[in-house]
Order: C-alpha cells, then sequence, then structure tokens
C-alpha cells in the first residue's frame, strides 16, 4: 500500500484548514483520499469537485449504482476505500 504524507489539521493553513472545514464529513473527519491532497490545495479543490460530478452529476446511472460500482472497483483492486 502507498504512504503519502498530508499536512495534519493542527498544522494546516488558513487556506487548508478552510478546505478541510469546507469537506469535513457528517462525522467530523477528512476522507484520507482528499487529505493527500494538503500539500497542493488546488488538486485537493479539483479532486474533490471531480469526484462530486462523477456521484452526483447528471448520469443515466443512480447514485447508488455509482456507490455500488465504486465497492466492487475498490474490492477488485484491495483497496480500503
Amino acid at each position: 500500500m502507498a504512504f503519502i504524507s498530508y499536512i495534519p489539521e493542527s498544522e494546516a493553513s488558513d487556506e487548508l484548514r478552510q478546505l478541510y472545514d469546507r469537506y469535513r464529513e457528517p462525522r467530523g473527519g477528512v476522507d484520507n483520499i482528499i487529505r493527500i491532497h494538503s500539500r497542493n490545495p488546488k488538486s485537493m479543490v479539483g479532486h474533490y469537485e471531480f469526484y462530486r460530478h462523477l456521484m452526483r452529476g447528471p448520469s443515466p446511472l443512480t447514485r447508488i449504482q455509482r456507490e455500488m460500482i465504486a465497492v466492487v472497483v475498490s474490492a477488485a483492486n484491495h483497496c480500503h476505500y
């Protein structure tokens, strides 16, 4: 498994802290897949917007179908996300 270091929230700049707050999940944390972009905040915004469009944008697939596809692909790739 690859490891990508990230900037902890306690060490985040004002810009990064605002992004962490924007992308915080209801349970209170920021997903690792978003947090790995902390060293390049512009890529964090791009990644999130791309993901949001794929999962919630116009599509013949329902949101549930898209989530099921994501789970199957993650399982096939042995990815815990």
